[in-house]
């Protein structure tokens, strides 16, 4: 995996999460215990600071950048998915970042939301706990999002990290 330091900033990721070999992490970045980065992601603190939380997945794809002003912090048993772009906004625990979805600077998605599939949360959007946002410009459903569904999600990428430690193998 593409680990690199810039200047003296160098990535801290916990000994159990999983960086998949073809992702890239670079700068301030903090990956937690049993988190996991998945093919193609590009993790990239140049500007300031990216906090991933414990137990959080980092789907294919995905590209979390940070600006000098606003920090990216993704927080504990967050799922975030194939092809999302995270830029200079909180995501808080328990969420879930559906797949091709962009947030950017200041929004914050509550504990508990989802941002639906192909989602544009625009800068300064709240999406409060429980709630979707879906579409482009984002609209908001309360109480619409399912606990269980993110739960299921996360736990299956915290247990695959196992599999891919003890199987993965290159070919080439």
């Amino acid at each position: 995996m593409p680990v690199y330091a810039l200047g003296d900033v160098e990535p801290r990721i916990h000994p159990d999460a999983y960086v998949h070999p073809d992702a890239v992490v670079i700068g301030d970045v903090t990956i937690g215990a049993e988190s996991s980065v998945w093919p193609g992601a590009v993790i990239r603190g140049d500007d300031g600071q990216i906090l991933i939380g414990e137990r959080t997945s980092i789907q294919d794809g995905c590209v979390l950048h940070t600006t000098p002003v606003f920090f990216t912090t993704v927080g504990n048993d967050c799922v975030i998915g194939h092809l999302v772009h995270l830029e200079g906004c909180i995501v808080e625990d328990g969420a879930l970042v559906g797949n091709g979805s962009v947030v950017l600077h200041e929004a914050r998605i509550c504990s508990g939301a989802v941002v639906g599939s192909g989602a544009l949360v625009p800068g300064r959007m709240v999406v409060p706990p429980r709630a979707m946002a879906l579409g482009i410009p984002a609209k908001i459903r309360e109480d619409a999002a399912d606990p269980a569904m993110i739960e299921l999600a996360r736990d299956s990428y915290v247990r695959r990290i196992a599999r891919y430690r003890a199987e993965l193998r290159r070919l080439d």
